[in-house]
């Protein structure tokens, strides 16, 4: 084989893995996989219509995203709910992103607090669920809600910090989408809203003190 047919070959194995991981993660994050589901790679080649190199390396990387586990002698699975794991992504993130918020309020500049207001102004007015009453997150909530977290944050201007929190944020979403019908009497609009005045009233503690707050609720319903 040519070094030129060779690249290619590799090439077009790394898109179809890359369309694979994707197909997959959005359907784990979707819920077409039960809580502790197992992600059998002969099937999941037969559907794709790929071969078993290209799946696993698709599934290497959707464990690496924290959306499914690696078992000793098993194979792969979705995560379970009682996966003691989204306790420990929450105790992280309740630990880290505080101290973030702090430093970004404290650095932010006026770019910053227009980029916040707008997006709690798409997340405020982004519907929750879906109007068929389905039990998880839409689509875009979700993403709007991952936007005005993240944009709190920016202002800190350290670009591994945010990327520490963009791996914590994909870890925990999972959990958090099925824990969406746990705590129906949660106000998260009244949450969010907090967050948004304590950050652009440049209260650094107070801002620190209100995500702190929302984490440690967020935690509490993801497993139970």
């Amino acid at each position: 084989m040519s070094q030129t047919a060779g690249t290619s070959a590799a090439s077009g194995k790394r898109m179809l893995s890359e369309q694979v991981y994707a197909h997959l993660r959005n359907a784990i994050m979707r819920g077409e996989h039960a809580p502790g589901a197992p992600l059998k790679p002969h099937e999941l080649a037969k559907q794709h219509g790929v071969s078993l190199a290209v799946v696993r390396e698709a599934l290497v990387r959707v464990v690496g995203d924290g959306l499914a586990d690696r078992l000793p002698n098993r194979g792969f699975a979705v995560p379970s709910h009682s996966d003691r794991r989204w306790q420990e992504i929450a105790e992280a993130r309740r630990t880290i992103e505080p101290v973030v918020l702090r430093m970004s309020v404290e650095r932010g500049d006026l770019d910053w607090e227009a980029r916040v207001r707008a997006a709690h102004h798409r997340l405020a007015r982004t519907p929750v669920h879906a109007s068929d009453g389905g039990e998880y997150y839409t689509e875009e909530w979700s993403e709007a809600h991952r936007v005005f977290h993240r944009t709190l944050l920016e202002g800190c201007g350290n670009p591994v910090l945010l990327e520490t929190f963009d791996r914590m944020w994909t870890a925990s979403e999972l959990a958090r989408r099925w824990s969406a019908h746990r705590d129906p009497g949660r106000d998260g609009i009244a949450e969010h809203r907090r967050l948004e005045e304590a950050a652009l009233a440049r209260d650094a503690g107070a801002a620190a003190e209100v995500l702190a707050l929302h984490l440690t609720l967020t935690a509490a319903g993801l497993t139970g």
